[in-house]
């Protein structure tokens, strides 16, 4: 696969594809929910067609894994290549009308068997990512992109129909002064999280509190996190005991860039990367972040564990 970002390639970037024309005919609810149980927006209709289309029309990839298909797509025999790419094509879909940034997430894999290509294809662990990366649609339009050499990232230039390399070898602080979670499960979450939140806000030492910052678009969330520092967490709990996100197209490019960029992604339990997929829509507890902060949390979690 002719890989479209190399750190070898010219800083000006050309694609055409993340336009989405007339986007405000595509506000509103397509009327259906999709196979992991969120309600379906026309957007994510459009945009998961869209980015299916493209794929498969590479001439690169074999299997294709979407959060709006309940079964593994496979690529025609005429236009196969050797790559899987799992994605999410809008991330973020409920903030749509509301104006909020959303975006799209991939991971690309390389297709390890000569086998018929299959579903089982993508159940690969996250330490297996050819390329993965993320698209923000927000105050501008912006990719992070890692080929395992770092993280680098690129803006669309509207004039030019370019994107531009804007910052190169992007890595997370050590430790940030933000943390970011949905705070309204906090009735459902664990001793080990309830304790950390309550170190984030009356910090022990004397120091000043951390902020909260919560957009609810991961895409939003994480980038926000990857480029200021601080923690990102969407933990399990009582109601969504294995978490809510999804390993494969959600969870897995995330924790890969951070990783890329000097950070962590840990489930709580493990890291991210070596969790072994059992199913293409599995899903995953998510902490990442600033390595310190990340750190921290999982020495709560040890405490409760030994005390439990």
């Amino acid at each position: 696969m002719n890989l479209p970002f190399r750190r070898n390639t010219p800083i000006i970037l050309r694609s055409k594809h993340l336009f989405l024309p007339n986007l405000y005919i595509w506000f509103g609810i397509a009327g259906s929910v999709n196979v992991t149980g969120d309600e379906v927006k026309k957007l994510d209709v459009l945009s998961n067609d869209l980015v299916i289309n493209m794929l498969q029309s590479s001439y690169s990839t074999c299997v294709l894994v979407t959060e709006e298909n309940k079964e593994a797509l496979i690529t025609p025999k005429d236009k196969r290549g050797k790559y899987v790419v799992c994605f999410d094509p809008l991330d973020g879909s409920s903030n749509i009308d509301c104006l909020a940034p959303i975006g799209t997430i991939f991971a690309i894999y390389k297709k390890e068997t000569d086998d018929e290509p299959s579903e089982k294809d993508a159940l690969q662990p996250g330490r297996n990512i050819v390329a993965a990366g993320y698209a923000l649609y927000g105050s501008a339009t912006l990719v992070a992109l890692s080929t395992g050499q770092g993280v680098d990232c690129f803006m669309l230039d509207p004039g030019l129909g370019e994107f531009i390399l804007v910052d190169r070898d992007v890595k997370i602080k050590k430790k940030g002064k933000v943390y970011s979670l949905n705070e309204g499960y906090a009735k459902y979450f664990d001793p080990a999280m309830t304790e950390y939140l309550q170190k984030k806000k009356f910090p022990e030492d004397g120091s000043s509190p951390y902020g909260a910052r919560y957009v609810g678009s991961m895409v939003a969330d994480v980038h926000r996190t990857l480029m200021y520092g601080g923690i990102f967490m969407y933990p399990a709990n009582q109601k969504s005991p294995k978490g809510k996100l999804r390993l494969l197209y959600e969870c897995n490019p995330m924790a890969f860039i951070i990783e890329q960029a000097g950070g962590m992604a840990t489930t709580g339990t493990e890291a991210v990367l070596d969790v072994k997929p059992e199913g293409i829509h599995q899903r995953v507890p998510l902490i990442l972040g600033s390595p310190d902060d990340v750190k921290e949390y999982l020495a709560c979690v040890q405490k409760h564990q030994k005390s439990s």
